[in-house]
């Protein structure tokens, strides 16, 4: 019978990262993966996987040994992403916030703020959530519009934010807000960290279709007050501060939709060879081999997206234009994946039993965070074209 074709036959990765991934793939073969479904059907994460995690370098293994890291490349940390979203989204999900928080603090925290919260952090002691996007600026961060207004020393937040992974549940946030000066002056957008023991605000739950073991969270900030020394970088600063995290963040979801079509590919190569109608096997027939040859060719080509926009990244590059293809395309091709190998089980494919009802869900949400696939779309256009289609035409008035 034949096997579904794989990278592991000629996946570029030197015998260090080969061992690594392979140790990562056991470990989740066998101590995660038996556990998904439960905690999707209770909507609850596995917080003991980030400590058990760490020592593979997937919570902060990009970092360098001085931060707590093992100086691990993007290819690498790549190749981690790419496990994890084949093993279960929300175990990728959870991982990038807290790895974005983690290279944040690491790049921008002061020595005391790095020693109060960057080692717990990569020690897998601490939930985390990043608050950007707001009900009414997604897209559009430079018009957020919550506040924060110097107060002496301390800092009061105003405003909401939604959408935010984990945000009802963690003990340390990063927060983004336009600071405002004590004379009512506007400055620019901020980092705050926020700790919940000291900083008061509303969070609520919000029930949505993908990522059912993440608890996406709206945050209501009404006269919160946040120490002055919970500063991240410069005030005036944030949206630098969110670049910092841009290229990051969209290579850890390119990753993980690579990982996530590779397993809904394997399943149904699995699957058409099992299942007989008519006496045969459904892999005998023309429409049915049709899929599989799509799914992967969408694979094959999303892989070599990955590791172009990876190297980029290695090179010391932005990586604007690769990291924001690699989204795109790859985000869009794992849900195209996750529908044919759907349509390959056919009915059984709907049941909670099986993850391919899971991966068809998460892969149709991942097309979305990290930048919309229009937002990138907008973006790889600047930069093949040298042209903000963001930004009014020259010689035409500004809206």
């Amino acid at each position: 019978m034949g096997e579904a074709l794989s990278e592991d036959d000629d996946d570029g990765l030197d015998p260090g990262l080969r061992t690594l991934r392979d140790a990562v793939r056991r470990f989740l073969a066998t101590e995660v993966d038996p556990t998904v479904a439960d905690f999707e059907r209770c909507g609850e994460f596995d917080w003991t996987l980030p400590a058990r995690l760490r020592d593979f370098g997937m919570l902060g293994g990009f970092l360098p040994e001085s931060q707590g890291g093992v100086g691990l490349s993007h290819a690498g940390f790549a190749m981690l992403m790419e496990e994890a979203g084949a093993c279960w989204g929300s175990l990728r999900a959870t991982l990038n916030t807290m790895n974005m928080a983690a290279l944040m603090l690491a790049k921008l925290g002061t020595p005391a703020q790095q020693a109060r919260w960057l080692a717990p952090l990569l020690a897998g002691e601490l939930k985390v959530w990043v608050g950007i996007t707001e009900p009414d600026h997604g897209s559009d961060v430079a018009s957020m519009r919550t506040r924060a207004t110097r107060r002496g020393n301390d800092w009061v937040i105003d405003g909401r934010k939604l959408w935010i992974t984990n945000g009802a549940i963690g003990d340390l946030g990063i927060l983004m807000a336009r600071a405002v000066g004590e004379d009512g002056a506007p400055g620019g957008i901020t980092a705050f960290l926020v700790d919940p023991t000291e900083s008061r605000f509303e969070a609520r739950r919000v029930h949505t279709m993908v990522l059912k073991a993440t608890v996406t969270s709206e945050l209501t900030f009404d006269g919160t007050v946040v120490p002055g020394a919970n500063v991240l970088g410069e005030v005036g600063e944030g949206l630098r501060n969110i670049l910092v995290t841009l290229g990051f963040g969209r290579l850890s979801v390119a990753a993980g939709a690579v990982g996530a079509m590779r397993r809904a590919y394997e399943l149904a190569h699995a699957y058409a060879l099992q299942r007989t109608q008519f006496g045969a096997p459904i892999a005998q027939y023309q429409l049915v081999q049709q899929m599989i040859v799509e799914m992967h060719l969408k694979l094959e080509s999303s892989r070599q997206m990955l590791r172009r926009a990876a190297r980029a990244l290695d090179a010391g590059k932005a990586g604007r234009l690769e990291c924001s293809a690699a989204k795109l395309f790859c985000t869009r091709a794992a849900h195209e994946v996750a529908n044919l190998a759907l349509q390959v089980h056919g009915g059984i494919g709907y049941s909670e039993d099986l993850p391919i009802e899971r991966i068809f869900r998460d892969t149709r949400g991942a097309i979305i965070p990290e930048g919309t696939a229009e937002i990138q779309t907008l973006i790889i256009g600047r930069e093949l074209l040298g042209l903000s289609a963001l930004e009014p035409p020259r010689g035409a008035p500004s809206r």
